[in-house]
């Protein structure tokens, strides 16, 4: 069989065999095999323009998950359950969301990925509590599940080795947005972890990938399928990323946003929402509550029990941070500057994008402009004002934390890009759009 072969027939739109998605996988997954990125950029290209069929795709993603070893929690009686978001600026819920569900008596494996763009990453942001270690083997994530029923870690050498490879060469030749890809590349990961159910949060908005509502809608349906070709029980979630989820942007700030929800603080509605509903739906999957809405009202039991708290505090310890972090939050990074970012006219305020959010914490140094960019963990911002509240000229809208100066000043003057005030109230709009099941 050869790779140039199997390029033609994808571009001439022919349906893979089991076997042609069974080579290609293999030599993505072992560097001495012969074929060259380029092929495999090609044959990227060829599935991004001609597509594949639910069959292609299960096969792709079956493949993908069996490149290397898969974690074996079968010894663990509680039910598995992991949550996967496609990713926004804010979006710290996985921080909060894995130790929570620990307390409520699931067991969640979250393999997770770091911040590149606008977006961040949820390897970083736990990076921010010095000492945390992401880079585990399988024995010890193992391990480390059976003793307090959580693990954040990152993709190791080990799990889907594939993905790791076609991952980063679909990064580099714009086929990212490939739904066939995109499936393959979050189910893959997600069934190494020997996982009962997937809970997937499928963002929408400026600041999402998927920005149309039909083209979210069309990944949620493919990922709950394929999720069931493969005996994983999962839901979709569409949840809204017009503007940023939160009070919160920036790596250790969006820490100080996870605690503080722990400790029974529902100030921000929207991230307290999507928390609850999103945990919900693993806690009714993984047999722990009748429906979504029982398992919501579970977890806000163990979040004012303190159990939460303190499943994220041994957490942190297990993962080698100072677990003194969860009552004393001064002992996170902090940013050298603060400086208010002040409404420049009074009214309501009826839109804050998310994207240019995103964008404006890059340029702060709290994500990554490419892979090798060095963050400021303590960088970000503090959302005084989101859509639809009144504000009044030269009033804060939000404070930007920073340390170089004029970084700040440039991040400060593109977060007012971002940001409309006009004098009608705006029609809010859900937090939760649309369940996929």
């Amino acid at each position: 069989m050869r790779m140039l072969d199997i390029i033609a027939r994808k571009r001439q739109g022919f349906k893979h065999t089991e076997e042609e998605i069974a080579f290609v996988v293999k030599v993505a997954s072992d560097p001495k095999a012969g074929v060259p990125d380029y092929q495999l950029t090609s044959w990227l290209m060829a599935v991004c323009c001609r597509g594949m069929d639910e069959i292609e795709t299960a096969a792709l993603t079956r493949a993908m998950a069996l490149s290397g070893r898969r974690l074996d929690l079968k010894r663990l009686r509680a039910p598995k359950v992991d949550k996967h978001s496609t990713g926004g600026v804010g979006d710290g819920i996985s921080l909060a969301l894995a130790p929570l569900m620990a307390a409520a008596g699931l067991v969640v494996p979250m393999m997770s990925g770091r911040g590149l763009g606008h977006t961040g990453g949820t390897l970083d942001k736990l990076e921010a509590m010095k000492g945390f270690r992401v880079r585990m083997g399988i024995d010890e994530i193992t391990s480390q599940l059976g003793r307090i029923g959580v693990c954040m870690f990152g993709q190791t050498q080990d799990l889907a080795p594939a993905d790791r490879t076609l991952y980063s060469l679909r990064d580099a030749s714009s086929t990212v947005e490939s739904v066939p890809l995109v499936v393959a590349s979050i189910l893959s990961k997600k069934f190494a972890e020997d996982l009962d159910a997937l809970v997937l949060d499928v963002k929408i908005g400026s600041g999402a990938i998927f920005k149309n509502p039909k083209q979210a809608q069309e990944l949620s349906r493919a990922l709950v399928k394929t999720a069931r070709k493969l005996g994983l029980k999962a839901v979709a979630v569409l949840t809204a990323m017009d503007q940023p989820l939160g009070r919160y942007v920036g790596n250790s700030l969006e820490v100080i946003q996870a605690v503080e929800i722990l400790r029974g603080d529902f100030t921000s509605a929207d991230y307290a929402e999507c928390l609850l509903t999103l945990g919900g739906w693993m806690m009714h999957l993984g047999g722990k509550a009748k429906d979504p809405k029982e398992g919501a009202a579970k977890l806000e039991s163990v979040i004012r029990s303190g159990a939460a708290l303190e499943s994220f505090q041994k957490m942190v310890e297990a993962h080698g941070a100072d677990p003194r972090v969860v009552c004393d939050l001064d002992r996170l990074p902090r940013a050298a500057k603060e400086r208010e970012i002040l409404a420049p006219k009074a009214g309501y305020v009826t839109w804050l994008d998310a994207r240019k959010v995103g964008e404006a914490a890059v340029i702060l140094g709290a994500g990554r402009a490419n892979k090798d960019s060095k963050l400021d963990y303590g960088a970000g911002f503090v959302l005084d004002k989101k859509v639809g509240a009144r504000v009044k000229k030269g009033e804060c809208v939000a404070r930007i934390h920073g340390s170089d100066g004029a970084k700040m000043e440039e991040a400060a003057a593109y977060f007012l890009t971002a940001l409309k005030i006009e004098g009608k109230k705006p029609k809010l709009m859900p937090v939760i759009r649309q369940v996929v099941k």
